[in-house]
């Protein structure tokens, strides 16, 4: 029993799923009624529907910063700012460069398409600095963080683009008949591409081999310069899709809020699902698991009636004790602890024989 306790806790996803579960049972002793979900005009409603609707875009970001991580050892911290640009070329497109519109000025799938080859050409930016020119990932993207909500800016003319548009709405919230947020599909659609890909073709084994040692994977015939770039680029794609559903959420494009502080809990979220921010192996799983915690915690936070203002701050300090619970360093100490204990106790017993 304690054998299989241990290899138990010795599985890569133990912790992160751990980490979930305790925040999930913070939650059923502070607010009872959690877990319970009412129906309303057909669409289910409850703080548990509120975690894995707004977890959407997060769970997105983080496919692609895992990839970004797994490949280049870096962090692409222009993720938000990508978002505002797509969120911004998308409500740009819709209402024909007007303010507010309440009808469609350009067909929706060509608005979609552009927002998203935008987010596209904005990773694909990241990629080039960081795979062909061998620019740190944190200062290449550091950019576009930068720059980003300046163009987005500059796209809606520094105003807040207004699409009232009901079918707009619909990736943001729901669609008629259908009782779960539509983000939540795309999410969950998301991660079957990328789960489907990285485990039907050779690509996640490229990028870990790339991640481990370029070097080496350059020698074995590996094109780590494209393998890099790539996950940039599917990195800015995620960003973009991310754009849309919250530009949706809230029908306008606000390029001063949409994905702000985003890059941050995307990184949080592959840290939190046990993944080696120095590149190599990688658990997609993780990550999204990661990304669920950090929106269940943000929900137990209101739930308990704290303050938006204070969040930051308490969400500073449950992470803290999450990510020092998974530091191997941590471990080690714990593993110390406890053979320190198991040889007294055999100490113990010998003398007691004698």
């Amino acid at each position: 029993m304690n054998q299989q306790l241990v290899r138990l806790t010795k599985k890569r996803l133990f912790m992160p799923i751990l980490c979930l579960c305790i925040v999930l049972l913070i939650n059923v002793i502070k607010t009872p009624d959690f877990f319970k979900i009412t129906v309303r005009e057909g669409v289910f409603y409850g703080y548990i529907i509120d975690v894995i609707n707004r977890a959407s875009e997060l769970v997105i970001l983080a496919v692609g910063m895992t990839l970004c991580i797994a490949s280049s050892a870096g962090t692409d911290i222009s993720v938000g700012a990508v978002m505002a640009v797509a969120a911004a070329v998308c409500c740009s497109i819709l209402a024909g460069g007007q303010v507010s519109v309440t009808a469609y000025q350009n067909p929706y799938i060509i608005a979609v398409l552009a927002a998203l080859g935008v987010a596209v050409l904005c990773g694909a930016f990241n990629g080039f600095l960081v795979a062909n020119l061998k620019i740190q990932p944190m200062v290449a993207t550091l950019i576009l963080f930068t720059a980003g909500r300046g163009i987005a800016q500059l796209i809606t003319n520094g105003q807040i683009t207004y699409v009232r548009v009901s079918s707009y709405k619909l990736l943001g919230a729901n669609i008629p008949g259908v009782p779960l947020p539509t983000s939540v599909f795309v999410a969950i659609l998301v991660i079957i591409i990328a789960q489907t890909i990285l485990r039907k073709t050779s690509l996640g084994m490229y990028i870990e081999a790339v991640g481990i040692n370029a070097k080496a994977s350059r020698l074995v015939g590996l094109k780590s310069t494209a393998i890099i770039f790539l996950t940039y680029v599917i990195c800015g794609l995620c960003a973009g899709i991310s754009g849309i559903i919250m530009s949706s959420r809230i029908y306008s494009a606000d390029a001063n809020n949409i994905g702000l502080l985003m890059e941050l809990d995307a990184i949080l979220a592959v840290a939190l699902g046990g993944n080696n921010l120095a590149g190599g192996r990688f658990s997609m799983t993780g990550s999204i698991i990661g990304a669920y915690t950090i929106q269940a915690l943000t929900t137990t936070l209101y739930a308990m009636g704290v303050s938006a203002d204070q969040i930051p701050v308490y969400k500073a300090l449950v992470v803290i004790v999450i990510v020092s619970l998974q530091s191997e360093v941590v471990k080690a100490k714990f593993n110390d602890i406890k053979k320190k204990h198991e040889s007294r106790k055999t100490l113990v017993a010998t003398v007691e024989v004698q």
